[in-house]
């Protein structure tokens, strides 16, 4: 029996980011790629660890991902770290441009995977940036609900 496409195609999650920002909402958006750029973020060679999302005149950009060239793509393959457009609706665009425009908030990307019809999709967050006495109480409070759970697993 043939495998699901699916089921091979990893999530690329971006941990870092809801370290470092408090995420206040969520969209999904699909990309613009090459075939070839498909095939690399398919085998899981794409980071999105250092991307953000910038808004222009004419859409929104993700920007500093970094997709790998795939070995097979030859002299047909593509730039690594090109500035990729993101498919967004424009109320969705407008309701990111209002966010954004708001003190200290970013667009940052969260997720890269592919929907049930083996679309890439990215997950994007309106995050403002959270200060280190921030992430020190999330770090005490993880703790604390895994010590929890544990005395719970036990008991």
């Amino acid at each position: 029996m043939a495998k699901d496409k699916k089921d091979s195609a990893p999530s690329i999650t971006n941990r870092r980011a809801r370290h470092n920002y408090e995420i206040l909402g969520e969209i999904e958006a699909g990309l613009v790629l090459m075939g070839s750029e498909v095939k690399s973020i398919r085998a899981g060679r794409c980071s999105i660890a250092e991307a953000y999302c910038a808004l222009l005149s004419n859409g929104v950009f993700l920007v500093g991902c970094r997709i790998e060239p795939w070995p097979g793509a030859s002299h047909f393959g593509h730039d690594p770290d090109r500035t990729r457009k993101l498919l967004l609706n424009r109320s969705e665009i407008d309701r990111l441009s209002k966010a954004v425009h708001a003190k200290g908030r970013t667009i940052v990307p969260l997720r890269v995977y592919f929907s049930d019809k083996g679309r890439v999709k990215l997950r994007i967050g309106v995050g403002r940036g959270k200060s280190d006495f921030d992430k020190r109480q999330d770090i005490k409070k993880r703790d604390t609900d895994r010590d929890i759970a544990r005395v719970m697993r036990r008991g």
